[in-house]
């Protein structure tokens, strides 16, 4: 079963949601990418928003290109959990405390 990932523009916490997809989509904080942007306008905000700009085409091409790439993990149960038990093993185990004892 996947899970579908929220539309990152009709967020209330993101300004087109470059950053924020980036990060999602690179395993990298946003808020890193945000912060250099920042520092970035103040030198330059031709550059950065052109910047921001292409980093959205980049954000648009992931989420065209896969869709979701992470998957929900599957429900295990708990015999799929439990080691499997062998009788003649445990036996000698318990021959083996008796035999220390």
């Amino acid at each position: 079963m996947q899970t579908a990932r929220p539309s990152l523009i009709a967020r209330d916490d993101t300004f087109f949601g470059v950053c924020q997809g980036l990060g999602e989509d690179f395993g990298f904080n946003p808020n890193l990418l945000r912060v250099a942007l920042a520092i970035g306008t103040f030198f330059n905000p031709v550059a950065s928003l052109a910047a921001y700009g292409i980093c959205g085409v980049v954000v648009v091409a992931t989420r065209l290109l896969v869709p979701d790439p992470k998957q929900a993990p599957a429900a295990t149960t708990a015999a799929e959990l439990a080691p499997a038990t062998d009788e003649a093993h445990n036996d000698q185990d318990w021959i083996a405390l008796a035999a220390a004892a």
